[in-house]
């Protein structure tokens, strides 16, 4: 986008939200008799937002000036601004989106996708690679995620410091170098979580082999590939992975496992089958 044009899209948002609110909308008392100005009154924005009537007009009149992100802010409280519409008042001023807050539930459709999707594994991450939700086929390849602990199910915690998956992974070398390389593609737009640094703490202190491949500061997000794996029931598992991002919540993945051949795809039938019994015995001991 072009300078002059972001600042003229600027001015013409400014304008809209401003027109859209109402006293009532920040807690103003409404206006005696008729009025000709639709909406806030500039005087009355410039007041809520901490900045001088001048000031805001010359951001409505697309003059040139730049907002700090402080001011952005402070306009953005003062419109009432949605997520959505901040990160895009933000991006006219030429500034990163402010870190959207972390979804701590998994949307009901989304949820309801794992089902459908089986027999194929598939589960849902955040930005920390925190399994969120697996289906019964994916906790079954990923020997019984589901058994452990929900602080556990950490994908990189499971690469670096759960001895079961030693020799699980046939590329061992790519698949834990591209987690961590998608770690830090996601730490930058993270980087005040104090969950996720106390994550990456105890992984660089429990693995030299994070660590090392953590100060390389390798950046990639890998969308798809092929996944080779060693399953101690079934044996050699090959998929193709693809990973899908929901447009309500970028920072949750949905990854989906296909079976590269059809010997993986039997061992994938195969590992369905013990589940199946697996959850019968269960039921059974009730």
């Amino acid at each position: 986008m072009s300078t002059r044009l972001g600042r003229d899209e600027l001015a013409a948002f400014l304008r809209a939200r401003r027109e859209a609110l109402v006293p009532s909308d920040v807690g103003l008392p409404p206006r005696i008799g008729a009025s000709r100005t639709p909406g806030l009154r500039r005087e009355e924005v410039a007041a809520l937002a901490g900045v001088s009537v001048d000031y805001l007009v010359r951001l409505e009149q697309a003059r040139d000036v730049r907002p700090s992100a402080q001011v952005v802010r402070s306009l953005s409280n003062a419109l009432k601004l949605s997520s959505d519409q901040t990160g895009y008042l933000f991006t006219l001023a030429g500034h990163r989106a402010p870190e959207r807050a972390t979804a701590q539930q998994i949307p009901t459709g989304i949820h309801q996708l794992l089902g459908d999707i089986a027999p194929l594994p598939a589960m849902v991450l955040n930005h920390r690679l925190d399994i969120l939700a697996a289906n019964e086929t994916m906790a079954a390849l990923l020997l019984d995620i589901d058994d452990r602990p929900a602080s556990e199910r950490n994908v990189l915690r499971m690469c670096f410091l759960d001895k079961r998956f030693d020799g699980f992974y046939e590329a061992r070398d790519d698949v834990v170098r591209g987690a961590v390389a998608d770690l830090r593609a996601a730490w930058v737009n993270h980087s005040h979580d104090e969950v996720l640094a106390a994550l990456i703490d105890e992984l660089e202190r429990g693995s030299s082999e994070f660590s090392r491949f953590w100060q390389s500061r390798e950046v990639a997000v890998r969308n798809r590939g092929d996944k080779p794996m060693r399953h101690p029931l079934v044996g050699p598992v090959t998929v193709t992975f693809d990973v899908l991002t929901p447009l309500g919540d970028p920072d949750l993945r949905l990854i989906v496992y296909r079976p590269a051949d059809a010997r993986s795809r039997s061992a994938l039938n195969e590992l369905g089958r013990l589940r199946r019994r697996r959850g019968e015995r269960h039921l059974r001991t009730i």
